[in-house]
């Protein structure tokens, strides 16, 4: 497979990194960015020598590749349409606002025979420390994703779909057990979304997942701690160290590796690969992006 054509959906900020990382790969042409608003996919296409384009069919011509980096609610209906059209998705978190437009999403992947990835880039992090290697599961995971964001991006959804599901995903990651138990509780501050929530999940095999988030705070905290049978390790993602004491080597050095310094770069290179057929799958699939949707939206569905 030569040059790809790539395309970017959302001319926001998450759509300006995604067609940052496209511009730069030599093995990819970036063709432009479709928005709504078609000044903005101009200003943003020029940025790096594309195109902006206001009508979807004809951004879609060609193209190999797509990022959905849109608002969430057209995450379903935008990679409905790339999928239809051929075209490889790539769609940021969340994957979609109900598991029936998941499940949509992934069915027809499946059946193009195409790659769906998903953008929970932490696990490039996770991979990078070397956390997803260590034999044997954890027994508890504490969470917490406390943040400032207004009057931010990620508002058109509650906390939980925009900052608490990458935690669903890590703790997916590590442990493929299904949950079993949840108990959530939130408040809503700016609304209509939950602005500030706290869970507790007890996973089938015994473990528990406590997750801590809001957008409410003043400052930002970003924190994991994963604790084993034979130790654990205590993770300050703002400040990139950890403290680790369990038996397995982990990485203390990991911020400085390629997927530490870019885990977005690391998420789109292996999604390209994955469409290469240079690699069995990419960074995280559509279908583990659905089980974390799942878990988020059960949380959502009882904080309320």
């Amino acid at each position: 497979m030569g040059v790809l054509k790539a395309g970017v959906i959302g001319a926001g900020v998450f759509g300006g990194y995604h067609a940052g990382k496209y511009a730069a790969l030599p093995d990819v042409e970036f063709v432009g960015v479709y928005d709504t608003h078609p000044e903005r996919a101009e200003t943003l296409a020029a940025k790096h020598g594309a195109k902006g384009f206001s009508h979807i069919k004809a951004f879609f011509e060609g193209l190999d590749v797509v990022t959905i980096a849109a608002p969430a609610v057209t995450h379903a209906t935008l990679a409905d349409t790339a999928l239809s059209l051929g075209v490889h998705a790539y769609v940021e978190k969340p994957l979609a606002l109900s598991l029936g437009g998941g499940r949509r999403m992934v069915q027809m992947a499946g059946d193009g025979g195409l790659v769906l990835a998903a953008g929970h880039q932490e696990r490039a992090i996770f991979a990078a420390m070397g956390l997803l290697d260590i034999p044997e599961p954890p027994v508890r995971i504490e969470a917490v994703r406390r943040s400032s964001y207004y009057p931010g991006r990620g508002t058109d959804v509650s906390c939980v779909l925009d900052m608490m599901i990458h935690d669903f995903d890590l703790a997916l990651a590590l442990n493929p057990n299904p949950p079993a138990e949840l108990k959530a509780a939130g408040r809503t501050e700016h609304g209509p979304h939950l602005d500030e929530v706290s869970a507790e999940v007890l996973f089938a095999d015994g473990m528990v997942l406590t997750v801590d988030g809001s957008r409410l705070d003043e400052g930002r905290k970003r924190t994991m701690r994963i604790v084993y049978a034979s130790g654990e390790v205590a993770i300050d993602f703002m400040a990139k160290t950890f403290v680790n004491t369990t038996p397995y080597a982990l990485n203390p050095n990991y911020a400085e590796t390629a997927e530490g310094r870019d885990p977005l770069g690391t998420s789109v290179s292996a999604f390209l690969a994955a469409v290469r057929g240079q690699a069995e799958r990419p960074l995280v699939t559509g279908e583990e992006a659905l089980e974390a949707l799942d878990l988020a939206l059960m949380v959502e569905a009882q904080a309320r």
